[in-house]
């Protein structure tokens, strides 16, 4: 899991990324690719 302070490039690397805000962080997920997830922060 990377962790970027920007997540919007990282959200454009595929188009099955999803932005979701859990617990305060925003994390990107990708059910399809896995390797795109990324925590903000």
């Amino acid at each position: 899991m990377k962790v970027r302070n920007s997540l919007r490039s990282l959200k454009l690397r595929h188009r099955d990324n999803r932005i979701v805000r859990r617990k305060g962080r925003v994390y990107v997920i990708n059910k399809t690719q896995r390797r795109f997830k990324a925590r903000q922060g």
